[in-house]
């Protein structure tokens, strides 16, 4: 019997319209242009602005492009998972409204919640389902309204994030040597103190207090979770390469999470790529938590040929943290 895999077989995008720049960011909070693109590489980002729209919204518009590029059935999909943080409620799921937005009749449907490593981490997820043969079509969805967490009174914090959503079709393969080939993923469980939103949840639920004191808004110690990244991505990346036999020889794409460009371009470096070989979109759309490696595929899905060697890779609060391979399976301008 061949051994089912799981490959992407489309992906769909959404971003607000809603430009958000760094002078007008200059004209809220003390920074300035310069300052912001020297230490994050952050030109704008998307932001929903509409009142009374939320995760869901961004994820089923993804969604819905997937579904008219490649024209699959609804009704033939088995699952969908939505990876956020900023779920639109507590509940139900964000997935379950995505699911009665789009009408699929015939899958089961829930959130991933695994900070900026929700999309690698759901990946992983979605892929042994298929190879277990019980899932033939998957849809996936990396979504966040990080605006709606983000205090656009903290210099610090608010240049940094922006809205976006990205949707891909997983299906059924017995082609072998393509797919989804490894993933490393791995929770050390000590970034509770750097990198939280300290009310909202079980331990400090809303109250007058919580909301007085902005305890409901994204806390980032900067230089702490910099470190980590740059540490674990790279020593990520470089284990799933060496275990695969790759090198900056036989590698054609990078595409790491979208939060800092001084972490992108550390990642490869030590990797020994050029930077040609990753997938930048941070420029414009800034950290989308888990949409920003489905949305910089859904970027540059033209450049990508079948057979392509990738490396996934992304880090998180938690901290959570990854590298997956995988061998791209179409060419991207089909």
């Amino acid at each position: 019997m061949s051994k089912i895999n799981a490959i992407i077989t489309g992906i769909g995008g959404y971003v607000p319209d809603y430009v958000l720049t760094n002078e007008e960011l200059s004209r809220m909070v003390d920074t300035n242009d310069e300052w912001i693109m020297t230490r994050v590489g952050i030109k704008e980002r998307r932001i929903l602005t509409e009142e009374g729209l939320g995760t869901s919204y961004m994820a089923r518009k993804a969604a819905k492009q997937l579904i008219q590029k490649t024209g699959v059935d609804p009704d033939t999909i088995d699952a969908l998972i939505v990876a956020t943080s900023t779920a639109d409620y507590k509940f139900p799921s964000t997935a379950s409204i995505v699911v009665g937005k789009i009408g699929l009749k015939n899958a089961m449907a829930f959130d991933f919640w695994g900070a900026c490593c929700g999309f690698l981490y759901s990946l992983d997820v979605a892929a042994s389902m298929i190879q277990s043969g019980r899932y033939k079509k998957i849809i996936l969805i990396g979504a966040d309204k990080m605006s709606s967490v983000t205090d656009y009174k903290d210099r610090s914090t608010c240049p940094l994030f922006g809205d976006g959503a990205a949707a891909m079709l997983l299906e059924a393969t017995e082609e072998q040597d393509i797919g989804v080939m490894d993933s490393y993923l791995r929770t050390d469980g000590k970034g509770l103190p750097f990198l939280h939103m300290k009310a909202g949840g079980s331990v400090c639920p809303p109250s007058h207090f919580t909301v007085d004191h902005r305890l409901h808004y994204l806390y980032q110690e900067g230089r702490t979770v910099f470190r980590y990244a740059v540490t674990n991505m790279s020593n990520d990346c470089v284990l799933v390469a060496e275990r695969n036999g790759l090198n900056k020889d036989n590698i054609q794409w990078v595409v790491p999470h979208q939060a800092n460009m001084r972490i992108i371009e550390a990642v490869a470096k030590r990797l020994e790529l050029s930077m040609d070989q990753v997938m930048v979109n941070i420029e414009h759309y800034g950290n989308t938590s888990a949409a920003t490696i489905p949305l910089a595929l859904w970027d540059n899905e033209s450049k990508l040929r079948k057979g392509d060697n990738m490396i996934f890779t992304a880090f998180g609060a938690g901290f959570v943290h990854g590298a997956s391979y995988y061998k791209w399976a179409y060419d991207g301008d089909k």
